[in-house]
């Protein structure tokens, strides 16, 4: 008999191959929730249904994905365990032949028996069934741009990612899930449908998760926000952090603060979110603060404001980005402030009129 580790929660595998749970004495499902085991069993039987390149239940397969927080969580733990095994060693996988044989010959309504056999297993039998040899782990992919520099990154999978300036990314696109991971910036994600990898954005304390839609990902410090122009967009906490989590829908935008529990949802123009890409910053009732950022990442020269409280003047408009000097004069008309030149950049200040 084969065994995997040493105390609760190792996977035995007798010597014709049957997973059990536990040591010897150890009843298989003892203290174990059959709901969750359900669900685990229907996430690794969707795991090995959407290996066909000739599935046509996408949509079911989203459905089911949509239908409750606890599916998402439970295919999270399959594609787990799926990268864990598809990374084992030759005598782990001898361990898992017998039982993934069983499912092959099954086909795909085994659902009885994969709970049956216990979730853990039955995922990781998954896992050497549809892996016909040990895959090595994705090649990660550096992406990032300077001040003033926009680029499109067209990936493997057919997703295409739009970056504004300031922007870093790392891509690694895996046989279970595609992921990102965005230490800061701000992109447009245009993602190939694909039921059988998910597209996940690892953001700070927040993990965007997606199967194929269009969205903008904005993370600047602490502040993230998500917006959606297309499909539907989860988002929820990284691991080890606390909060709810959020279905965005076209139309809608997610505000969030590292740290924070919760979210703010709001409606959204698309659109004008995206409006960077055609050289366009968009506002409607921001904060001046916010629109001196975003000119700081665009040009060389830095601008400052005069102080905090000038930062909190709120701003509506649209400003082209052709060149610096030409943004300042219009924004002069926006909001009562003097453009100072420095020899360190410019300094914005409240004009004369609005001080008295």
């Amino acid at each position: 008999m084969w065994r995997r580790g040493a105390g609760p929660g190792r996977v035995v595998f007798a010597s014709d191959g049957r997973p059990t749970k536990g040591g010897p004495g150890e009843p298989m499902s003892a203290g174990r929730d059959q709901d969750d085991e359900a669900r685990l069993a229907d996430a690794s039987a969707w795991i090995v249904r959407l290996q066909d390149p000739q599935a046509s239940d996408a949509e079911a397969f989203d459905a089911w994905l949509s239908a409750s927080e606890a599916n998402g969580l439970a295919y999270d733990r399959a594609l787990a365990v799926w990268d864990e095994f598809g990374a084992a060693g030759p005598e782990v996988l001898a361990g898992l032949a017998a039982a993934a044989d069983r499912i092959r010959e099954r086909g795909f309504g085994w659902r009885r028996g994969l709970i049956a056999a216990g979730g853990l297993a039955a995922a990781a039998a998954v896992a050497l069934a549809v892996l016909p040899q040990v895959a090595a782990p994705p090649t990660e992919q550096v992406f990032a741009t300077a001040h003033g520099e926009r680029r499109t990154v067209k990936l493997a999978d057919g997703s295409t990612i739009d970056m504004n300036a300031g922007s870093r990314l790392t891509v690694a696109l895996g046989r279970g899930e595609r992921r990102v991971a965005m230490s800061d910036g701000e992109a447009v994600f245009d993602v190939a449908a694909d039921a059988r990898r998910p597209f996940l954005i690892a953001a700070g304390d927040r993990t965007v998760r997606v199967v194929g839609t269009q969205f903008d990902v904005r993370r600047r410090g602490d502040e993230l926000s998500v917006t959606v122009a297309r499909g539907v967009v989860e988002v929820r906490p990284a691991e080890g952090a606390s909060g709810a989590a959020f279905r965005l829908h076209p139309g809608q935008r997610l505000d969030h603060l590292q740290g924070a529990p919760d979210g703010r949802v709001s409606a959204a123009e698309p659109q004008e979110v995206f409006g960077w890409r055609a050289g366009r910053l968009v506002y409607r009732d921001q904060p001046l603060s916010q629109v001196v950022e975003d000119l700081n990442l665009q040009f060389d020269r830095p601008i400052r404001l005069e102080d905090r409280v000038l930062g909190q003047t709120r701003i509506s408009g649209v400003l082209v980005l052709d060149n610096e000097a030409a943004i300042i004069r219009r924004l002069a008309l926006m909001v009562p402030i003097t453009a100072v030149p420095t020899d360190s950049g410019v300094l914005l200040k409240r004009d004369g009129a609005s001080k008295r």
